[in-house]
């Protein structure tokens, strides 16, 4: 039993081992890991935008309701302003100034 084992665990190694092998002095796993971290940080950076805008419009949103007291629908006017942020809350504002219903 024991055998069995040890020779499982030298096929993993083996098989560990030509992994490391193909990827070391490879250019196009270099390219490619280089790639990814260029692509990592530029997402993060846009990302970090729509978050700053969507905390802005829910913010804005209690300010409306619980400071203001305007009367707006919970659940989609909250959505609107989370995803869309400040000009989602316009956009509410708007149709609220109309009259029309949300």
């Amino acid at each position: 039993m024991d055998f069995i084992l040890l020779q499982a665990a030298g096929e993993a190694t083996s098989i560990g081992s030509q992994a490391t092998d193909f990827l070391v002095g490879n250019w196009a796993v270099l390219a490619a890991a280089v790639g990814l971290i260029i692509a990592t940080v530029f997402i993060l950076t846009q990302l970090k935008q729509v978050i700053v805008n969507s905390v802005l419009g829910v913010v804005a949103w209690a300010v409306l309701v619980f400071v203001f007291h305007v009367q707006l629908e919970l659940i989609p006017s909250l959505v609107v302003s989370a995803i869309f942020g400040l000009a989602g809350i316009g956009v509410i504002l708007l149709l609220k100034f109309m009259n029309v219903a949300i």
